[in-house]
């Protein structure tokens, strides 16, 4: 049996939370991260999640999580990257 309409909502609001929180966790916000209202009116099987925007400076500090070069305690790059860069 699948999930309900109301499951896959609250599903994709908690999935939401927790990436919200895990990327909060290693220095990166994305402050229009939400679920996709659209979706959730809608027939898909799971609403989508929309990353929303950032600036250059978010944009390059997820870069580096990415890549694995961003020192969350420093709060910048290691190694000196870009996003120190804009900052400034």
């Amino acid at each position: 049996m699948g999930l309900t309409a109301e499951e896959r909502v609250r599903a994709t609001e908690v999935a939401v939370e927790q990436l919200r929180e895990g990327l909060a966790g290693v220095g990166v916000v994305l402050p229009s991260l939400r679920i996709d209202p659209l979706t959730c009116a809608g027939h898909v099987l799971y609403p989508l999640v929309d990353l929303g925007r950032c600036n250059l400076d978010m944009a390059l500090r997820l870069v580096a999580v990415l890549a694995g070069t961003y020192n969350s305690t420093e709060g910048a790059p290691l190694g000196g990257g870009a996003p120190s860069a804009a900052r400034s």
